[in-house]
């Protein structure tokens, strides 16, 4: 039988190639719904609202926080 031949590595490339993949960051993947956790330009606060108010927004389901702050744009004159 044949043997499979011997890797020639000295000590030098075994040690840069573990030095290498200690100090690599690691690739980090992109999130799967293509969006970021924390929208950029966007700022988490607390307000206090109406419960009628609240329900309103909440009527129509997921989305009513853009929908409060798109209303709040527009009675702001910023869209």
């Amino acid at each position: 039988m044949a043997q499979p031949p011997r890797r020639h590595t000295s000590a030098i490339e075994r040690a840069e190639s573990l030095f290498k993949s200690a100090t690599t960051k690691p690739v980090e993947e992109a999130p799967k719904s293509g969006r970021t956790a924390v929208p950029v330009g966007k700022e988490t606060v607390s307000v206090r609202l109406d419960r009628d108010v609240l329900a309103h927004f909440q009527e129509d389901g997921p989305g009513w926080q853009d929908r409060i702050n798109a209303a709040l744009r527009k009675a702001a004159g910023l869209s």
